[in-house]
Formats: structure tokens, sequence, C-alpha cells
């Protein structure tokens, strides 16, 4: 499986780098907006990447973080999302941005998303959840340790950091933080949260 790509840009465009490792092999990858973004104007680059095989044949999916391919490999991975709807999904958004959408079951934004429709929305936010709430119990089981109670309130932010591979400690301190600094709304909790990660 070729995970992570670095290398030469041969060529880019909004939907697709020619990356050409030290091997002198050129890999197409179908980029997401924010690899895309971190690659333009750049001679060499590096993109996490996800293969994907089937019988119409191979692609190659990259990434500009592993946060970012998790993500990816999440939104495919509930029913009716392959491959190209879940770059459209992270090109339309950032992982932070997807991640408030599901935590607050924001339908309406995620539909937004050129090609998303509304019963894929709603998938998504009930599919995604439910992972994540799975991820929370599993991590509580290992680590031995009672997790500490959270305010329903702040739930939703909580399971969207921990959507973006943070731990349940490290959302809750981040969420405080933001509280204190006078953040009321989901969004804007987990907006300064995360600059404070």
């Amino acid at each position: 499986m070729i995970g992570y790509l670095k290398g030469k840009i041969l060529s880019l465009t909004p939907e697709c780098a020619l990356i050409e490792t030290s091997g002198g092999i050129g890999f197409e990858v179908v980029c997401s907006g924010s690899a895309f973004s971190a690659l333009a104007g750049k001679k060499e680059g590096e993109v996490y990447t996800y293969l994907q095989t089937s019988e119409n044949g191979t692609a190659l999916y990259g990434f500009v973080s592993p946060d970012e391919k998790s993500m990816f490999l999440k939104l495919i991975s509930v029913s009716g999302v392959g491959p190209k709807m879940g770059i459209t999904v992270l090109s339309g958004m950032n992982t932070g941005e997807l991640a408030a959408a599901i935590a607050t079951q924001d339908v309406k934004r995620l539909s937004s998303v050129k090609g998303l429709g509304k019963k894929t929305a709603e998938r998504i936010i009930l599919e995604l959840r439910e992972k994540v709430a799975s991820a929370q119990v599993t991590q509580s089981a290992e680590s031995g340790v009672p997790l500490p109670p959270v305010t329903s309130g702040d739930e939703d932010a909580v399971v969207a950091l921990m959507t973006l591979g943070f731990t349940r400690a490290e959302s809750e301190k981040a969420i405080s933080r933001a509280r204190a600094s006078g953040a009321a709304s989901v969004e804007d909790i987990i907006m300064l949260a995360l600059k404070g990660m």
C-alpha cells in the first residue's frame, strides 16, 4: 500500500498532482483542496495517500495531513460515499469545518457541498457520530480511567475535536479554555479550542 509520497511536482491542477519520487517514478494523485493548496507554487511537496483499487481501475488520493486522511477514511466508510465524493467533501470544507458540521448535525452545511444530497449528508452525520461515540468507549476501556463528566452543551464540541484525532481529555481542556475566553456557540468553542491545541 502506498501511504505517503514525497518528491518533485511535475504538474499540478486543482484535481490532480503528478509527483516524481526519488526512484524516478511519477505518481498521479487526486488531491483534496487542502493538499492542492499546500503543493501550489512549490517545486517539491509531500502528500499522505490512500490507494483505491476496484474493477474500474486504480486511483491514488492525496491529503495534506494524516488527520485529513483519517477523516477521508471515515467518510468513505459511510454507505453511499465513495472516494470521489470523499475528496469532494474535503475540498468543500476543511476537517475542522466537517467535524463541526457532523458534531452539530448541520445537514444544511454538509449538503451545500456540490453533489452531496441531503440524505447522504444525514447518513454521514448518523454513521460518523456513532463511530466517534464508539471510539470514546474503547479509549475509556483501554486507559482504565473513567472519562470526566462533560455538560451536554459541550458534548458536540468534544465529539468534533475527537473526530479530528484529539483525546477526550485534550478536547475537554481546550473547550474549558475556549469557554473561559468567552466562546458561547459550538462553532466558536471548536474554533477557539483548535487555536489553543
